[in-house]
C-alpha cells in the first residue's frame, strides 16, 4: 500500500464541519488545515512497516508535526502538551494512514513520561530530538503475563554501585527493534504492586538488551519483544521518583488517551468517506447504490456513529486542556476519557464493517481502503487499556457519584 492515494475526488478531503465546534479555537483549525494540506501531498510505501515508520517519523520531524509532542521549552510548538492538538493531529493523520498516525503517537507516548517527569538533562538530551525526528521513541510496559494488570510486571530493577541493572522481559513494544531509546517500567519493590514500580530510560544499544524478537501482527506495525539481560543503566536513567513509576505511567496514558479516540475516529471517517462515494458510483440493477434506502439507511447510522464519537472524543481533550476542576488528573477526566475511547474505537470498528460490506467482495481484496481499514482499527480496542477496561472505570465511576 502506498499512503495517502485516494482513487476518487470524493474521498480526497476529511470533513472539517467538526472543527467549529467550541471545543476549538483558531489555532486548533489552523492546525488542522495545515496537517491536511500537507498530508495530501505525501507518498510513502508502506511495504514495509519498519522502513514506511522511519520515513513517518523523518517526514513529520521535518516538517515541523512532531513538535506537537513535546513542550515548547524544549523544541515544542507549544508551551505545554495540548490534547485538543494530538487529537487534531491523530484523527487527521489516521484519515489518511494509520501508519503515519502510529507513528507520530508513537513519538509522545515514548517521551511522555520525560516531559513529564523527567531531569533537565533528560529533557534536553531527549526531547528536542523526538522533536526533530532525530531520536525515535518507544514506551515499554506491556509484559508477557501482565498488560491490562501492570501491578504484575516481573521486570526487575536491581540498584548497583554505577546504576540500575534490568532484567526480564517486555512485549507487544511498539517501535520495538527500531527505536533509539525506550522508556521502560520495571519492579524496584517486587513486594508492593503498583507502588514498587519506577520508570527508566534505556537507550537501544545498553548492553544486555535484546530486541531482535519482532512480532508480526494482523495489521503490519513494528512490534517487538524485549529482553533485559542483567542490561545496565546508568544512575541518570531514572525518571521520576523510585517506585513513582505506575503514577507515572498512568499520567503519560491520560495525556494520550483521548488520542487514540481521535485515531480510531479518523479511520472511521475515512471509512465513511469510502463508502459515500463507492455509492454514488456503483451501479445496480439500473441505479446506483446510493439510490436504495437500505444504503441510505446504513450510511445515517455510519453518521450517528461517528458523531457521537466525535463529541466523546472532543469533550474529553477539551476537558484536560480545561484549567478548571474537570481538568487533568481528575475523575471526571478518566471518566470521560474512557468513555470517548470506548465509543469511539467501538464505533470506529462497526462504522468500517458496515462500509466494507458495501463494498461487498472488493471489500475483503488486499490492498483496499477498507480492506487495510478493517484490519488496522481491530487492535485500537486493546490497547492503552482494552474496551473492558474502560468499561470498569466507567462502571466503577458510576458508583462512587
Amino acid at each position: 500500500m502506498v499512503a495517502f492515494e485516494h482513487p476518487h475526488p470524493h474521498g480526497a478531503l476529511a470533513p472539517t464541519a467538526h472543527l467549529e465546534l467550541p471545543f476549538f479555537d483558531d489555532a486548533h483549525r489552523a492546525l488542522a488545515n495545515g496537517l491536511g494540506a500537507w498530508a495530501r501531498e505525501q507518498r510513502v510505501d508502506e511495504s514495509d512497516d519498519r522502513a514506511a515508520c522511519k520515513e513517518w517519523v523523518q517526514r513529520l520531524g521535518a516538517a515541523g508535526w512532531l513538535r506537537y509532542c513535546v513542550p515548547e521549552a524544549h523544541g515544542g510548538a507549544l508551551p505545554a502538551l495540548d490534547s485538543r492538538a494530538l487529537v487534531i493531529l491523530r484523527e487527521t493523520l489516521a484519515y489518511h494512514s494509520p501508519l503515519a498516525d502510529f507513528a507520530f503517537a508513537m513519538q509522545g507516548l515514548g517521551s511522555g513520561a520525560i516531559t513529564l517527569a523527567g531531569t533537565p538533562a533528560q529533557q534536553a538530551r531527549y526531547l528536542p530530538a523526538v522533536a526533530s525526528g532525530e531520536k525515535i521513541a518507544a514506551f515499554a510496559l506491556s509484559e508477557p503475563d501482565a498488560g491490562s494488570d501492570v501491578a504484575a510486571m516481573a521486570l526487575r530493577a536491581t540498584q548497583t554501585p554505577t546504576g540500575w541493572q534490568l532484567h526480564g522481559q517486555k512485549t507487544w513494544i511498539s517501535n520495538g527493534g527500531m527505536a533509539d531509546f525506550y522508556l521502560v517500567f520495571a519492579k524496584t519493590d517486587p513486594d508492593a504492586g503498583a507502588r514498587g514500580i519506577s520508570a527508566f530510560i534505556a537507550d537501544a544499544d545498553a548492553p544486555g538488551l535484546d530486541a531482535s524478537e519482532h512480532i508480526q501482527v494482523m495489521a503490519p506495525h513494528p512490534l517487538a519483544t524485549l529482553t533485559f539481560t542483567d542490561c545496565h543503566v546508568s544512575s541518570d536513567a531514572l525518571v521520576g521518583s523510585v517506585n513513582g513509576g505506575f503514577k507515572l505511567a498512568m499520567q503519560t496514558l491520560d495525556i494520550f488517551r483521548a488520542s487514540v479516540a481521535a485515531a480510531a475516529l479518523g479511520m472511521a471517517r475515512r471509512a465513511f468517506s469510502e463508502a459515500v462515494a463507492h455509492a454514488k458510483t456503483r451501479k445496480m440493477f439500473g441505479q446506483t447504490l446510493a439510490d436504495f434506502q437500505l444504503t441510505q439507511a446504513k450510511l445515517g447510522e455510519m453518521c450517528a456513529l461517528i458523531d457521537a464519537a466525535a463529541l466523546l472524543t472532543y469533550r474529553a481533550a477539551w476537558m484536560r486542556d480545561s484549567s478548571s476542576t474537570s481538568g487533568a488528573g481528575t475523575p471526571a477526566y478518566t471518566a470521560a476519557a474512557a468513555s470517548a475511547k470506548l465509543t469511539a474505537t467501538e464505533n470506529a470498528q462497526k462504522v468500517i464493517d458496515m462500509a466494507l460490506q458495501m463494498f461487498g467482495g472488493r471489500g475483503v481484496q488486499v490492498g483496499q481502503t477498507i480492506e487495510h481499514l478493517y484490519r488496522d482499527i481491530r487492535s485500537l480496542r486493546i490497547y492503552e487499556g482494552a474496551s473492558e477496561v474502560q468499561l470498569l472505570i466507567l462502571g466503577k465511576h458510576a458508583l462512587k457519584a
